[in-house]
């Protein structure tokens, strides 16, 4: 598959809209996004989206406060369809009513039922594991299988993760949580807490870096970063940090491992609502899910659709096949959990 350029869309992605979209008008040809997805990644698929349909997509690539805007406008917001990074986030525009229900035979068919909000409020449209990676030298492969093996008392010290805050880490609970009851997830939480090699901090490739200078020897990550140090030409170092850790699926003799979605929900009070269908429609489409997907290192949700060659390389996995609605819905129980374990 021919990769967009990322450079020269990061670029572009740094100049933020910030325009009303009430400026941009709401004609039936057109559908109005917000997105969380940075411009390189979707950007291409919207002009594709538009020469297949006909449809003009007016889109805001906004870093955070999508909710908060939806919530202040009410009846009178523009928007018809928002695209996010994470489960956690479709929760909270769900809790929030932000979304409508939308039924579409399309998306059933595309979109397997565990990445789909029961009453179809939103629709996942890439997928990412949540792996274990580990320094080359100083682990030895196999040493490390699942996630409950973080807790064990032989990797204090060893241990690096990102802050308990972020969605990343709280979906991670919640999937222990569904998996293992509350109790089970406090001693995770309290036994990985007491091997970390430092305070978290720092994001996912901050972690793979400290395993690369010696600071932890094992860490937690989503897999798009690893194809993304692997190519990154604007700093060849990260390809360095990359080559230097092991990635292990974790649970594959059990549950499976964890995966977290980016997705879309068609916006509550949207007047364009059957173009936002048809937009989400075709993001879950062969061709879009190839390109969405392998722009960024991701998976395809749709089953069938051609594995990235970089992603194929990490090895086939099992997927916790928990459904993600779930998993969403113990979040804040997992901010409880990880509270009490006074992991911060």
């Amino acid at each position: 598959m021919t990769k967009l350029t990322r450079s020269g869309y990061a670029a572009i992605a740094a100049i933020v809209a910030i325009t009303s979209f009430a400026s941009l008008g709401a004609a039936g040809g057109e559908v109005n996004l917000y997105s969380y997805r940075q411009e390189f990644l979707i950007r291409p698929l919207l002009d594709a989206f538009t020469q297949d349909s006909g449809i003009k997509v007016n889109v805001q690539y906004v870093k955070g406060g999508i909710l908060k805007r939806m919530q202040e406008e009410g009846k009178d917001s523009a928007v018809d369809a928002v695209l996010t990074a994470d489960i956690a986030t479709l929760r909270q525009h769900v809790e929030a009513d932000t979304f409508q229900a939308v039924k579409s035979d399309v998306l059933a068919a595309n979109i397997p039922a565990q990445y789909r909000q029961p009453d179809g409020k939103w629709f996942g449209l890439t997928v990412r594991a949540r792996v274990i990676v580990h320094s080359k030298d100083r682990v030895k492969a196999g040493a490390i299988t699942r996630y409950e093996d973080l807790a064990d008392p032989k990797w204090k010290g060893r241990i690096c993760t990102r802050s308990s805050g972020h969605v990343y880490m709280k979906s991670l609970l919640a999937s222990i949580i569904a998996a293992k009851g509350e109790e089970g997830a406090q001693g995770w939480a309290n036994g990985v807490k007491a091997n970390l090699a430092r305070k978290p901090q720092g994001n996912d490739r901050a972690q793979v870096k400290a395993i690369w200078q010696g600071e932890c020897d094992v860490a937690l990550i989503n897999t798009y970063y690893i194809g993304a140090m692997r190519h990154n030409e604007a700093e060849p170092v990260q390809k360095e940090w990359a080559a230097s850790i092991g990635i292990v699926f974790p649970n594959q003799d059990d549950r499976g491992t964890h995966v977290n979605i980016s997705g879309a929900g068609v916006a509550k009070h949207a007047t364009n609502r059957d173009n936002a269908i048809r937009l989400i429609e075709f993001l879950s489409s062969d061709k879009a899910q190839a390109y969405y997907a392998g722009s960024n290192y991701e998976y395809p949700v749709k089953p069938g659709v051609a594995w990235d060659p970089e992603v194929a390389s990490w090895g086939k996995f099992r997927a916790d096949d928990t459904d993600l609605w779930r998993i969403a819905e113990l979040v804040p129980q997992a901010i409880i959990v990880y509270d009490r374990a006074g992991y911060r």
